[in-house]
């Protein structure tokens, strides 16, 4: 790029603002309050969003409305710097503590969170933040913020040329979660309906199969199925452990180390923001999960369900079941969803954390492992080529991401 210059983002966009500093009380129903837990790796996840009344919403919407080409950025806590493009035309939630670029246009709103993803918007972002063990960035840092502002052209074919590959990545999260919307469907008719197929093939409870009373659930289930406590279900269960991070020799190596973050909206954990070394995780060998345990988050953020794809270790918020039976693996990464989603639904939005003491005693219906097995056969499929998507994934944000600097400092250019 012939010439570089820099802009502070008020001077460059309509407006920089942020989201409501207050708390607004939580309903039952009503418009999500995104927060910046909610943004990540340009997606926005409104299942885990609080939801707030008609007036919170209309009084947010007075100071910091969102509208079309906005972007959106996480402004505290571990996703700091993340953004997200709202390219929709009717939006229905509000934001708190989460900045806000009204950048104008399509081409603006992608172009500002390219260079965000750069090694160069990077190095900005990091300057702009405060704080040690909760970093934010504050609204003056926010419109301070250096903005690499090229030509228009430039900025075009820039776009144009990246756009096609998000666009790929766009398509493979839609599939995914159209993949995951089938499985989920399965699950609940055959073991929230129960209608399972017979020795008939016909669906076992409308069709007259025999139902008995169960008082620890408090509810019907179908004859000879039995409750269990997950220990007994799967016994495996391994707690994570974070290595001491005042020795940097254990940490930035190949084994991939999952926290919150990563399990957050992905059903497989392809990447990890953090990685130990051979030397981080030999300090605890006994914290190593296979390939296809299940992660469950258990503190800060409980409930959120991920499998690994790799040999990897955990944090301590994370609670991972090694599954001696492989047949369990499905039942139980949509049983325990439903689990925690209904346990918050009655104690509230905040949700107690769980030792690992309360997660082993979680109580499991238990199948007959016929109809556990013709489930695992129906879902393998689809539950891998999600998989497949999600490791394809990745590997487009890696070209996309390499090519970023090279693209922003004129090392590589587009005709």
């Amino acid at each position: 790029m012939n010439k570089i210059i820099y802009i502070n983002a008020e001077d460059l966009y309509n407006k920089v603002t942020d989201g409501t500093h207050d708390s607004p009380n939580s309903c039952k129903t009503g418009f999500p309050l995104v927060t910046s837990k909610n943004i990540k790796d340009g997606k926005l996840d409104l299942s885990s969003a609080n939801l707030i009344s008609e007036n919170d919403y209309n009084e947010i919407n007075k100071r910091s409305k969102v509208d079309q080409w906005d972007v959106i950025i996480s402004m505290i806590g571990e996703y700091c710097g993340y953004t997200y493009i709202e390219s929709n035309k009717n939006i229905k939630y509000a934001v708190k503590n989460v900045g806000l670029f009204k950048t104008g246009s399509k081409l603006e709103a992608h172009w500002l969170c390219y260079y965000l993803k750069s090694d160069f918007g990077k190095h900005f972002l990091k300057q702009s933040r405060s704080g040690s063990s909760q970093p934010y960035i504050s609204l003056g840092a926010l419109r301070s913020l250096k903005i690499l502002n090229p030509e228009i052209d430039i900025k075009k074919r820039i776009v144009n040329f990246l756009l096609p590959i998000d666009d790929k990545i766009k398509i493979n999260y839609k599939i995914n979660a159209e993949l995951e919307s089938m499985a989920k469907t399965l699950y609940d008719y055959w073991f929230v309906q129960f209608d399972f197929p017979n020795e008939d093939g016909k669906p076992y409870k409308s069709s007259g199969g025999k139902m008995i009373w169960n008082e620890e659930l408090k509810r019907e289930i179908p004859t000879g199925w039995i409750v269990k406590t997950l220990e007994e279900f799967e016994g495996n269960i391994v707690t994570g452990k974070t290595p001491p991070t005042t020795n940097k020799k254990y940490f930035n190596g190949d084994i991939p180390f999952i926290c919150i973050g990563d399990i957050r909206g992905n059903m497989h954990i392809v990447s990890t923001e953090l990685t130990l070394t051979q030397s981080g995780a030999q300090t605890q060998l006994n914290k190593f999960i296979p390939k296809g345990a299940i992660c469950v988050t258990c503190i800060a953020s409980p409930g959120l369900i991920g499998f690994a794809t790799k040999n990897s270790q955990t944090n301590q918020q994370i609670n991972s079941i090694i599954c001696d039976n492989e047949e369990n693996r499905y039942y139980l990464y949509f049983y325990l969803k439903d689990y925690f989603k209904y346990a918050k639904a009655k104690t509230g939005n905040t949700f107690a954390n769980m030792n690992k003491g309360d997660f082993s005693s979680i109580k499991i219906l238990s199948p007959k492992i016929e109809i556990l097995k013709r489930f695992h056969n129906q879902l393998d499929s689809s539950i891998d080529k999600i998989s497949i998507n999600s490791i394809e994934n990745q590997k487009l944000v890696e070209i996309r991401d390499w090519l970023l600097p090279m693209l922003m400092n004129g090392q590589v250019k587009v005709n």
